[in-house]
C-alpha cells in the first residue's frame, strides 16, 4: 500500500484525484504502478487500477492476470471492479472505502458476489485512515 501511496501522489500534479495502484506478481515483484490520469489524458477510463491493468498486460503480453494481486489507495468503482474481474486478477487490496462510487463492499460488492463468474479474495481497509487522508487533503485544496 505504501508503494501505490507514494504512486497517488503524483496525480495531484495534473489535477487528478489522488489514488494510486500497484500490482504485484505471486513472487511479490511489482508489476505495474499508475495514478489515476483522468485529466491528464482526458480520458474517464483512466482510473488508476484501468491504467495498472493495462500496463501489466502489456509487460506481460496477456489479458490474464491469475495470480496477481492490485493494490489501490481507494475502493474500487464498478468500472474498475468489473475490469479487475475481467483481467482474472487474484487478489484485491484497498486502502479507504468509497461511500459514493464504491463497489467492492460499499454500495456493491461486484467481485464477491456470488454470480460472478471469477471470483476475487478482497482485502479492504489496508491503511485506510493514511489513504482517506491523502483524499481529503485534495479536495479540502480544490474547494479552497
Amino acid at each position: 500500500m505504501r508503494a501505490a501511496l507514494a504512486d497517488a501522489q503524483s496525480a495531484i500534479v495534473t489535477g487528478d484525484v489522488p489514488v494510486g495502484s500497484v500490482i504485484f506478481n505471486s513472487a511479490g515483484e511489482i508489476i505495474a504502478t499508475s495514478h489515476n490520469e483522468r485529466e491528464l489524458k482526458k480520458d474517464p477510463t483512466a482510473h488508476a487500477e484501468i491504467v495498472a491493468i493495462r500496463a501489466a498486460c502489456k509487460k506481460l503480453d496477456s489479458w490474464r492476470l491469475d495470480n496477481h494481486t492490485l493494490v489501490v489507495t481507494l475502493e474500487p468503482c464498478a468500472m474498475c471492479a468489473s475490469a479487475i474481474s475481467q483481467a482474472r486478477i487474484s487478489t484485491v487490496v484497498f486502502g479507504a472505502w468509497d461511500e459514493k462510487a464504491g463497489a467492492v463492499g460499499s454500495l456493491w460488492d461486484l467481485l464477491r458476489d456470488p454470480r460472478a463468474l471469477h471470483k476475487v479474495e478482497v482485502r479492504a481497509g489496508v491503511l485506510a485512515d493514511e489513504c482517506a487522508q491523502l483524499l481529503k487533503n485534495f479536495f479540502e485544496n480544490q474547494r479552497a
